[in-house]
């Protein structure tokens, strides 16, 4: 299966990625399952200075999800750059590198470093962290502000580099979203991201796994009816490939997985591998 026309500019074996975060710096996951037969490999999202993350515990499980407030651990973009991307770059799938910023100045200055770095094959914008605000990152909970961040990426980046705006599954405003970033140079969006929750210790954090698989539904539907030109990538408790084709069937151009490699490092292969089966 190949969709290398489903997001202008990011050509990819598969309609699966793995999802911001939950793939580790590449290494460890292509150890347990390799990381060749996926569309892309979406990295752990970068800020401009490294950040040592939330304190323990960060991670908590519920009924049918996951939360976590692992408060975006990263090394920051400069030794990212150094110590990660190389790895990535060496490898056949493409790296998308996924970013956030305290400011609109910070999102365009590590997108500056991402211009000349060999191996980036896209930028995800995450203008969604459910607990963004607590953790200093500018505010993009309105349209317009997710559209600024976007503008300020797609400004820096060769025309060739695509931009993807990762949004939150709201479901009444993700429509919104989508036209605004559209509209800022976003060439798709992924939908969408964690939910707003709390940890058992009254800590912010976010929800994710199969239990907001139907929301990222319902988000993804109104996403696709609002702008049927503009290729939606879902998220959202994709954990099998019925799971998986459920999305592609309502349009999506690809899906991401992410918190069910958690549990199960190889699902992500598991479900590119059968998906391309079907296409025979």
């Amino acid at each position: 299966m190949t969709t290398a026309l489903a997001v202008p500019g990011l050509a990819m074996a598969s309609p699966v990625m793995v999802a911001a975060g939950c793939g580790g710096t590449g290494p460890e996951l292509d150890a347990l399952a390799p990381l060749a037969g996926l569309g892309a490999f979406v990295t752990r999202t970068v800020t401009l200075d490294a950040r040592l993350g939330g304190p323990p515990p960060r991670l908590a499980e519920s009924p049918s999800g996951f939360i976590n407030a692992i408060g975006l651990q990263n090394p920051g973009i400069d030794q990212f750059l150094a110590r990660e991307l190389p790895w990535l770059a060496a490898h056949t799938v493409p790296a998308v590198v996924s970013v956030a910023g305290a400011s609109i100045g910070e999102y365009a200055a590590i997108t500056r470093r991402l211009a000349v770095a060999p191996g980036v094959a896209g930028v995800e914008v995450n203008v969604s962290v459910p607990d963004g605000v607590d953790l200093g990152l500018f505010d993009a909970s309105e349209p317009f502000a997710a559209a600024r961040a976007v503008s300020a990426v797609r400004r820096e980046l060769p025309r060739g580099i695509p931009v993807l705006a990762k949004l939150a599954p709201e479901a009444g405003r993700v429509a919104e979203f989508a036209r605004a970033v559209a509209e800022a140079g976003a060439d798709a969006v992924v939908v969408g991201n964690a939910v707003p929750a709390v940890m058992p210790q009254g800590r912010p954090g976010g929800l994710s796994g199969p239990a907001i698989a139907p929301l990222a539904l319902r988000c993804v539907a109104a996403v696709r009816e609002a702008a049927a030109e503009l290729p939606v990538i879902a998220a959202g408790g994709v954990q099998d490939t019925a799971g998986a084709r459920a999305f592609l069937d309502l349009g999506a151009v690809a899906v991401q997985v992410g918190t069910a490699l958690l549990h199960d490092p190889t699902v992500a292969a598991r479900i590119a591998a059968e998906l391309q089966g079907e296409t025979r």
